[in-house]
């Protein structure tokens, strides 16, 4: 596991440097003519709206959903190692897939995508707001407090609840995070468990 990890950081370390080397560079170095201008992936984009789309329902089933999230986080998975992610769009969309993984190294992954995003895109807000969510995610699920304050769990049957929320980020770097202020997400908390 840990060489697959080397790899996939290893690739974004590239794809991060090939960028910031020639900011100015909208092409590709991989593609065969340099006029060439990268393009979205559609199938990416279609894979990003079936996503969301699962989410829309006020209940979800997720007897339904589970088994499709983990087919697009193979395909994104399968997309990325043969190096078929290219604009600030396909990383910001693939990582919003990984988001909805299940394994620690998915939302890291997710949040390294979105660093990738906000590098390729210009004031990307969108991706440095999920780049919090997937880092909380990720701390989240290896038992550490989150940072940005924006992951609720529940035990069971029982209320949803701000998960712990450790110190060092400040309302300053959530707002430029693109995420609300912690009073906020208490208060989204109470929310949440208001009885109908």
């Amino acid at each position: 596991m840990r060489n697959r990890e080397a790899t996939l950081l290893g690739a974004i370390i590239v794809a991060i440097s090939g960028h910031v080397m020639s900011p100015a560079n909208a092409v590709s170095s991989q593609t065969s003519s340099p006029d060439a201008v990268l393009r979205d992936s559609e199938e990416l984009k279609r894979l990003r709206d079936e996503d969301q789309g699962d989410r829309v329902p006020k209940v979800i089933d997720w007897s339904v959903v589970t088994p499709r999230d983990r087919a697009r986080l193979r395909r994104v998975k399968e997309l990325f190692a043969a190096d078929g992610l290219h604009t600030a769009n396909d990383y910001r969309r693939s990582a919003l897939i990984l988001q909805h993984g299940e394994a620690p190294e998915d939302f890291l992954l997710a949040h390294e995508f979105c660093v990738v995003a906000m590098i390729k895109g210009k004031n990307d807000m969108e991706s440095a707001s999920l780049a919090a969510l997937a880092e909380d995610r990720f701390l989240m699920n290896i038992g550490r407090p989150q940072r940005f304050g924006t992951q609720f769990r529940s035990e069971g049957a029982g209320p949803l609840r701000l998960y712990a929320v450790g110190d060092g980020v400040t309302d300053e770097l959530r707002r430029l995070m693109g995420v609300p202020p912690l009073a906020e997400a208490r208060a989204h908390e109470a929310e949440l468990n208001k009885k109908n």
